[in-house]
């Protein structure tokens, strides 16, 4: 049985459903690049899987644990964590309030392990998140979800906004969670990232999975990038 295990997962807003029947499947340690055009579904997969959007029927499970329809707190306490698209951080917290506040479960990550990954956080600790640039916030998020010590880090669009150096920084990130064990799921429109990080490319479109194999095959064949992405 796959690590996490999504299986005919439908979610929506209101009386639209989003999601028409999600099946995916990700081992623990893999990077997984979700893709497809704005509108496809990939964040109400993401907000679904972390419970900010109720699903209307199918299962979520992670090692074995049912988690469709459970609270956001639920989901965490069971080794999910997000990074949220515009990295949602508190503005009139400081970088180190963000870091004590996430820093609850003992773990491989630790406030000073996630400095010593992130230095520039380190420099600016006493600042608020309001004062940080996008690439500090960016980084902020994703400390907070790494000091949770997750075993699930579901990312969305964390590459947008941010100098190209920046973007290599949290692909540096993403394969450190990986040489720990960490399950990814990465919806990124920064297809160098995508290709850099994860070891297969799944695409949505209308709300379901339309299309997965490793990367190097979906790299290979940019008929199939066009027709889905309108990428070449």
């Amino acid at each position: 049985m796959s690590f996490l295990a999504v299986r005919d997962l439908v979610s929506g807003y209101d009386r639209s459903t989003v999601l028409g029947g999600v099946d995916l499947a990700l081992d623990r340690g893999a990077t997984l690049g979700l893709l497809g055009r704005n509108g496809a579904g990939k964040s109400t997969l993401i907000m679904t899987l972390m419970g900010l959007v109720p699903p209307t029927s199918g299962s979520v499970q992670l090692d074995g644990v049912e988690l469709a329809g459970r609270r956001p707190d639920v989901i965490a306490r069971a080794g999910v964590a997000l990074v949220p698209q515009g990295r949602r951080v508190w503005a009139t917290l400081t970088v180190a309030e963000h870091l004590a506040l996430a820093s609850r479960r003992r773990g491989t990550w630790t406030v000073d392990s996630v400095l010593d990954l992130l230095p520039r956080l380190g420099e600016r600790r006493g600042q608020y998140a309001a004062q940080l640039s996008g690439g500090e916030q960016q980084m902020l998020a994703v400390a907070r979800a790494l000091l949770t010590n997750p075993r699930l880090v579901l990312l969305d669009e964390p590459s947008d906004g941010l100098a190209p150096a920046l973007v290599d920084q949290i692909g540096a990130v993403i394969a450190t969670m990986c040489a720990e064990g960490v399950a990814v799921l990465l919806v990124e429109q920064d297809l160098h990232l995508a290709f850099e990080v994860a070891q297969e490319i799944a695409v949505m479109e209308k709300g379901a999975i339309v299309h997965r194999v490793p990367t190097a095959e979906f790299r290979l064949d940019p008929g199939t990038a066009h027709r889905l992405l309108g990428v070449t």
